[in-house]
């Protein structure tokens, strides 16, 4: 065996590790803090989607409550009794729509006297919040409330 060929087997040069290391470390400053939002942009996503169920329960509620003319008296959705206020779930009873509100903590008590809950993810700020307006009158009808869905209300 000769000396020159040993020497070309020997492995990566000091340079070579240098300029791989260096390398790395641009993609992980680059990589790192694209994932360490993903939390937030998680909880929003998610409060996103339940903003959905309740409007979506809540239109499903109303067409039941017209079919059957029960504008402002009570409907059974899956099992629940759901009170209706001028064709619309009542704002105590909302949680009642939807199928699975684990995750969610929906709090009437703070609200009640403008007959609104408020909803809000079980383990993120107070902040990051969707209301449900029960419906005022019969020309008023209820509505979802989801504008404090963002990144600053939900870090």
């Amino acid at each position: 065996m000769n000396i020159e060929t040993s020497r070309r087997q020997g492995g990566f040069t000091l340079i070579e590790l240098v300029v791989v290391i260096v390398v790395l470390g641009i993609l992980a400053a680059f990589a790192i803090p694209r994932f360490v939002d993903v939390n937030t942009d998680a909880r929003v996503a998610s409060m996103r989607g339940i903003a959905g169920s309740i409007s979506s329960s809540m239109a499903l509620s109303h067409g039941l409550a017209l079919a059957r003319g029960r504008e402002n008296s009570t409907i059974t959705m899956e099992g629940e009794t759901i009170t209706m206020v001028h064709g619309y779930p009542q704002f105590e009873d909302i949680d009642l729509t939807v199928s699975n509100v684990d995750g969610y903590t929906f709090d009437e008590t703070t609200d009640a006297a403008l007959n609104r809950v408020r909803i809000t993810p079980a383990n993120g700020p107070s902040t990051c919040v969707v209301l449900y307006i029960e419906a005022a009158n019969a020309s008023t009808p209820a509505r979802v409330d989801s504008t404090a869905i963002d990144i600053a209300n939900c870090e």
